[in-house]
């Protein structure tokens, strides 16, 4: 299956990262018929309420993918359109605004990024998978103002065998970043993710697990930073998803964060 580089290492990531919030989010979606309204509203540190009103929907072969209004008056816009089975283009417009072209066929995917706006930057990216569980690629942008020429670049790889799965991503700052995912069975998983460079040869990201537990999957890390963050997500009712975390530095205790994400 095709993979695009930028989720060559998302295995240990979405563990490691995702379910874990520091807010109190209330968000429901309902059917309009063919569109799709999500009404999500942010409890800020102050009391105020902060809702997104956004919607999708589709017709033929073109989608709105996200259209959302906040309430500090941003908006966000993201379109798509399948041009062939093979390619799609989409546009991304928030700060700023960006034309992609997707092109996925077999094991390989590819991605282009332009900067519509002030024509400043194009990226791009590839990755190729191989029957063995083995991905490879790479991306790079590139400046067309100023000084133009290449400015960055990744190139990485990631292996899948059995219960392990292994990714390593280099940067052009000289650093590596190795993520590392074992599903010890269908109930728990084990995760890492740890950063080396010149400076500091081993940084500890994060390391944690995720369980099945009977109350819901149950999420725990921790990292080099002494920040330890837990997190449960459960099905309160029928398509009622309840996730609760939180997190506290060892070193202070009364730095102690919650948060919760009620979808409806």
């Amino acid at each position: 299956m095709a993979t695009k580089f930028a989720d060559i290492a998302k295995g240990p990531k979405d563990l490691l990262f995702d379910d874990y919030t520091t807010k109190f989010t209330l968000k429901s979606k309902k059917n309009a018929g063919p569109v799709a309204v999500t009404i999500e509203t942010e409890r800020g540190d102050d009391g105020s309420l902060a809702p997104k009103v956004g919607t999708k929907f589709s017709y033929a072969k073109f989608n709105v993918d996200k259209g959302q209004l906040k309430a500090d008056g941003g908006r966000v816009l993201e379109t798509s359109l399948k041009v062939t089975p093979d390619v799609k283009l989409s546009f991304k417009a928030s700060k700023g605004a960006d034309l992609c072209v997707d092109y996925a066929k077999g094991n390989f995917y590819a991605t282009g990024v332009l900067d519509v706006i002030d024509v400043s930057k194009f990226s791009s990216s590839a990755c190729y998978g191989l029957p063995s569980g083995l991905k490879f690629g790479g991306d790079a942008t590139y400046a067309l103002k100023g000084s133009t020429g290449l400015t960055g670049f990744n190139v990485g790889a990631s292996y899948t065998v059995g219960p392990v799965f292994a990714s390593l991503t280099a940067s052009s700052k000289s650093q590596v970043n190795i993520g590392l995912l074992y599903k010890v069975n269908n109930e728990l998983s084990l995760a890492s993710q740890t950063s080396h460079a010149s400076d500091k040869v081993c940084d500890v990201v994060a390391v944690g697990g995720a369980y099945k537990a009977p109350i819901g999957t149950v999420k725990a890390k921790v990292g080099s930073n002494g920040v330890i963050a837990a997190s449960l997500v459960r099905e309160i009712a029928p398509k009622v998803m309840l996730t609760a975390s939180g997190s506290v530095s060892t070193s202070d205790l009364s730095s102690f964060k919650p948060g919760i994400l009620l979808s409806i």
